[in-house]
């Protein structure tokens, strides 16, 4: 395994590991993604990149919103959201997000 993809896996985390491991076209175990996987995980960002955009605080709360499920329970993300101004959950959103759990 290269040293710059150990590096890369234990200095960046988040996100942002996600974005560097794609840019150099390696997994964190050290394996090359497959290029039909780079080029159509290229071709749907381009598309996302292109979209209308609805506002900064419907971005951040769809982010929140989908991140946040994964990680704090629903009654509180629900809490959080009101708290911060943002609109509470939506029924499909709990649904979606905390139904099968």
């Amino acid at each position: 395994m290269p040293a710059e993809t150990n590096e890369v896996k234990n200095t960046i985390k988040g996100a942002d590991a996600i974005d560097e491991a794609i840019a150099q076209g390696i997994d964190f175990d050290g394996s090359p993604i497959p290029t039909a996987k780079l080029e159509l995980y290229s071709t749907v960002m381009g598309l996302e990149g292109n979209r209308q955009r609805s506002g900064v605080s419907n971005t951040m709360r769809s982010r929140i919103v989908r991140i946040g499920a994964k990680h704090i329970p629903q009654p509180e993300l629900d809490k959080m959201l009101v708290e911060a101004g943002f609109a509470p959950l939506k029924d499909k959103e709990i649904a979606f997000f905390y139904g099968g759990k």
